[in-house]
């Protein structure tokens, strides 16, 4: 019989759980032919999701858990769960049943019918998400696509299911500043696209905000493109063309008309706008050398406090 080992990284999980669990578990029984088994990762919780897992653990022996010494990320949490998986199918979904779990009986059919090695999802929808925030969500996913060889397309979610092989694959790379979506492309292989319309959170609250998007979604381009560095040294040399043609105009203006007093509120533009993009550049260096800083330590990606 296959094993299909699923992966639940989970902060402040506490409320959903319970009904992720029901759901679940309804599902893997009626996947008949496939044992299963639940990785939950506890992501330095706060609130009494431990406990909870540890009570689900208690009545159902195919659960496990992992539990960090402190919240290293959801990132780290997925490494985790894919490395301590032991199934030949491996799947990664969110506790908070904005990926319904009901789509790994399609997936798991696709995987043994058809030519492929991962099934993923994507929304067709964002109902019940602000605007602005899907906005800039979509804006993310045609920049990066364009400027990098990560394979992302529009509402993909990391909810997918792996065989061992690509699962392998993604292990191999040990770098310290993930992205997972970005890793789930670049490593390639087949990947077949479900789309499914969104669903709200069936409790609590998400624990991504806005700003906690745009940063990651930063984290996303620096990790799978080096575009903005070359950004920046174009930029640095427009502004060189453009100051030169600006000091011809001066001393021409000088020679034919005089007046070289005038033109202060000009120059003190063009010092903050030079000054402005000189900041501009240091800083997307500076994030690529923070990067580089953080491998080179070479800390381990998360911490276990204990484990079942």
């Amino acid at each position: 019989m296959n094993l299909l080992s699923v992966v639940i990284p989970c902060y402040n999980e506490e409320d959903a759980l319970s009904f992720f669990y029901k759901a679940i578990d309804g599902v893997s029984k009626k996947m008949i032919g496939v044992d299963f088994e639940f990785i939950f990762v506890d992501d330095g919780s706060r609130d009494n999701t431990l406990e909870k897992l540890k009570k689900i653990s208690k009545k159902d022996d195919r659960v496990r858990y992992i539990s960090f010494s402190r919240n290293f990320g959801k990132e780290a949490a997925i490494y985790a769960g894919f490395e301590k998986s032991l199934g030949n199918y491996v799947a990664m979904m969110d506790a908070d049943m904005q990926d319904p779990p009901y789509l790994l009986e399609e997936m798991y059919a696709t995987l043994q019918t058809e030519e492929y090695d991962n099934v993923a999802t994507r929304r067709v929808t964002r109902k019940g998400e602000p605007l602005i925030r899907s906005f800039f969500a979509r804006q993310f996913y045609k920049i990066i696509n364009k400027i990098s060889n990560a394979d992302i397309v529009d509402g993909a979610r990391d909810y997918r299911l792996m065989n061992r092989k690509m699962v392998n694959a993604v292990l191999s790379l040990k770098e310290y500043n993930r992205f997972s979506k970005g890793i789930f492309g670049w490593v390639g292989f087949r990947t077949k696209w479900l789309p499914y319309e969104n669903v709200e959170r069936v409790a609590g609250e998400t624990k991504w905000s806005f700003w906690k998007l745009f940063v990651y979604s930063l984290e996303g381009i620096v990790a799978f493109s080096t575009i903005p560095l070359s950004i920046a040294s174009i930029i640095g040399m427009i502004c060189c063309l453009f100051s030169t043609v600006f000091i011809v105009v001066i001393i021409l203006k000088t020679l034919i008309w005089g007046d070289p007093v005038s033109g202060w509120p000009s120059i003190a533009c063009l010092i903050l706008f030079i000054g402005g993009i000189q900041l501009f550049s240091i800083g997307v260096l500076g994030k690529y050398i923070s990067r580089t800083y953080l491998e080179v330590k070479n800390r381990p990606l998360f911490i276990v406090r204990e484990q079942i």
